[in-house]
């Protein structure tokens, strides 16, 4: 037979949920300003006064050069749904990225800080943007399964849409080598959920074929050059061009795969060869890379950014070493970085 409930346990009970009450008529009643503030983080352009040299960015070796006395990490814009592709555009000083279950991209401009919304809409739920070495610019579609190029006189050509007969997954990121080749990886996170393109409802995590890297040569022939990874993401070139580096995402559907950075070495037969992963990474003790990471760039100078969950922002002095070097601590999960000169990354 169960013991009646006490009275000292109802008093308890009664006193928690007048405290529940309590506050949530506190929030209701608060003012929208007030209730913003507590939104407003140190990135905010109204947020707490911070001293130089930036605490976030923290200098873990020596051979990290990339903190300057009196530069701040700061926030160009906030309020898309999913930002990613960040691409900067070296003539006109603006930078481009995309908001990719809003099916637009964005432009912020240098001169005066401007915004403008959809600056391409519908963008095909596009993911990653690049620039060709003639300021053409690159995107990949998530939404329509394509490579696309935008002209000078605006418009659109379909660089590729299909490879060995069978349509794209999604594809996700692009980088361009100097010699007219373009690279660019189908993980086909696009073709899994209609949040960021289209569900194909194929039951299989690669949508429509094996998940690859492919080189464009002239629009519309798309050629298989690697498939090791299990979902190929991040692309960028070593400073010579001579390597290219992949980041493998493939952690969030393959169990049995890992979180890395694979290399491989570009030939004049404009093939990726000799695949094979970079160590792992560590900070503290541990690896840097030990939950999926979004992509990565290289800058001029020789540095592997990395986008890291764990991490945030990463740079390693150099592509082979065992260690983190630098690290910026972004607002943001899942931080992906643009190239905008030797000494200048954008982050979102």
């Amino acid at each position: 037979m169960s013991k009646p409930t006490t009275k000292k346990h109802d008093e308890n009970t009664r006193r928690n949920f007048l405290a529940k009450v309590g506050g949530i008529a506190a929030l209701t009643a608060m003012a929208p300003q007030a209730f913003a503030r507590n939104f407003i983080d140190k990135y905010d352009a109204d947020g707490p006064i911070a001293r130089y040299p930036n605490p976030d960015v923290i200098v873990l070796d020596k051979r990290f050069k990339y903190k300057l006395g009196n530069t701040p990490i700061l926030r160009l814009y906030r309020g898309t749904m999913w930002a990613e592709g960040p691409a900067w555009n070296g003539v006109g000083r603006y930078l481009i990225w995309s908001d990719i279950p809003a099916n637009e991209q964005l432009r912020w401009i240098e001169e005066d800080g401007h915004v403008s919304r959809q600056f391409r809409y519908p963008s095909g739920n596009s993911n990653g943007n690049t620039f060709d070495f003639l300021g053409r610019q690159i995107a990949c579609e998530h939404g329509n399964r394509r490579v696309v190029r935008y002209e000078y006189n605006g418009t659109q050509t379909v660089m590729a849409d299909k490879a060995g007969g069978k349509g794209f997954n999604a594809p996700n990121d692009a980088a361009c080598h100097p010699n007219g080749w373009l690279y660019f990886t189908d993980p086909g996170y696009g073709g899994l959920m209609n949040y960021e393109g289209e569900r194909l409802n194929t039951g299989s995590p690669r949508p429509i074929q094996k998940e690859a890297i492919y080189r464009i040569d002239k629009p519309g022939t798309a050629i298989k050059v690697a498939d090791e990874p299990f979902k190929p993401n991040g692309i960028c070139f070593s400073p010579d061009y001579k390597k290219a580096y992949v980041a493998d995402t493939g952690l969030s559907h393959y169990p049995s795969a890992k979180s890395v950075i694979w290399q491989y070495d570009v030939d004049s037969s404009r093939k990726l060869r000799n695949p094979r992963v970079l160590p792992a990474w560590k900070w503290t003790g541990k690896s840097a890379l030990r939950t999926v990471f979004a992509v990565t760039r290289t800058v001029t100078c020789g540095p592997a950014w990395v986008g890291s969950v764990t991490a945030m922002m990463v740079c390693t002095a150099s592509p082979l070493t065992e260690r983190v070097s630098g690290r910026f601590v972004c607002p943001r999960s899942y931080p992906t970085s643009a190239l905008a000169e030797p000494s200048e990354t954008g982050c979102l």
